[in-house]
C-alpha cells in the first residue's frame, strides 16, 4: 500500500519542482483566498453574538432559542 502512495506523492513532488508559470499561478490563487476569507469577512460578516449580547450566557440563550425554536409552515 505504500508503493503507490509514495509513487503519487513523489509524482506531485517532481512536478510542482518544475513548473514555472504555476508557481506563479499558485500565488495568485492564495492571495485571491486571502483576500475573500480574511479581508471580505471583516466587512461583511461581523459578529452578531458579540455585538448584540453582553454576556456568554445570553449568547448561548440565544443560540439554544434558534436552534429549538418550532418550525413555522405557511399555508
Amino acid at each position: 500500500m505504500s508503493q503507490p502512495l509514495t509513487r503519487v506523492y513523489a509524482f506531485y513532488r517532481n512536478g510542482f519542482r518544475s513548473m514555472t508559470v504555476g508557481k506563479t499561478l499558485w500565488k495568485i490563487i492564495l492571495i485571491k483566498l486571502l483576500v475573500m476569507f480574511a479581508v471580505l469577512k471583516l466587512f461583511f460578516f461581523p459578529n452578531y453574538l458579540k455585538t448584540n449580547f453582553q454576556t456568554d450566557e445570553q449568547r448561548a440563550d440565544h443560540v439554544l432559542e434558534q436552534l429549538s425554536r418550532p418550525v413555522v409552515q405557511n399555508h
